[in-house]
Order: structure tokens, then sequence, then C-alpha cells
């Protein structure tokens, strides 16, 4: 199978499916349309970005978008990154995928930011992991 457009699913659309979206454009280039939404979209989480320019991908232009907003006819494949949360649910008959990953996110004020930060980049490094498995599986 291959694919033309990936579409990155969680909840807030603020964190793993925005790292995954910059991530997934950086590897696989124009050839393929990326994109991310969630199910209750918020803000791009400032760690996110953080730890995306660390690995040289900016993603200060993104924002947050609803599933609502996404044509099921334009995505061949959804991934879904949520681990302990429900996921949305994406309506259309593309190829599905599930990649559990958890939250990095947290409202836990005892974290510092070096924590939050470890989080972050433990997400982006297991979505970058998956990316590249897939593309390895000439999936994409």
């Amino acid at each position: 199978m291959t694919s033309r457009s990936l579409l990155f699913l969680c909840v807030a659309n603020s964190a793993r499916s925005q790292m995954a979206e910059g991530l997934a454009r950086s590897m696989l280039g124009p050839a393929v349309r990326v994109q991310s939404a969630g199910s209750q979209p918020s803000t791009v989480n400032p760690f996110a970005v953080d730890v995306l320019r660390e690995v040289g991908i900016d993603i200060t232009s993104h924002h947050s978008k609803s599933v609502d907003t996404i044509d099921p006819a334009s995505v061949d494949t959804v991934i879904t990154l949520c681990a302990e949360e429900v996921c949305p649910v994406f309506l259309g008959k593309a190829h599905r995928l599930h990649w559990p990953v958890e939250d990095p996110a947290s409202t836990d004020p005892s974290l510092t930011r070096e924590q939050l930060l470890a989080r972050f980049r433990t997400a982006r490094d297991a979505i970058r992991a998956k990316l590249e498995t897939l593309v390895a599986e000439l999936i994409i």
C-alpha cells in the first residue's frame, strides 16, 4: 500500500500530532500531504515547538485544527496517537494505524521545565522511530 496523504490524530492537536506532522513533513517531503488534527483542538504546545527545533524542524507556523475540518476523501492513511485517553474517530475510508504514545503534556506543577522537555523528547523520539519503520516498510 502507498499513501499520498497522512493524517495524524489525537485529542488536543497540541503535542503528539503536531510533532508527528512536523517530523513526517521533514522525512517525506512534498510528495506526501501531511496533516494533523484533534477532536478537541487547543493550541500548539511550546514544548513541542522546542523539541522539534532541537532536531532542526520548525513548527512555529502550525496551529491546532479540528478533525471536523478535514475532508475524509483527502486522507489515505490516518494514524491515531492516543495512549491513555479516548482517541478521536475519523470517518472515512482511510487505512488506519494506531501508535499509542503517552501524552507528554502535563499540568503537574511539580514538573520542572527540564522534566517536561524530557517527556516531550521521549514522545518525539517514539514518533520518529515509528515513522522510520513506516517508511522502511514502504507503506509510505
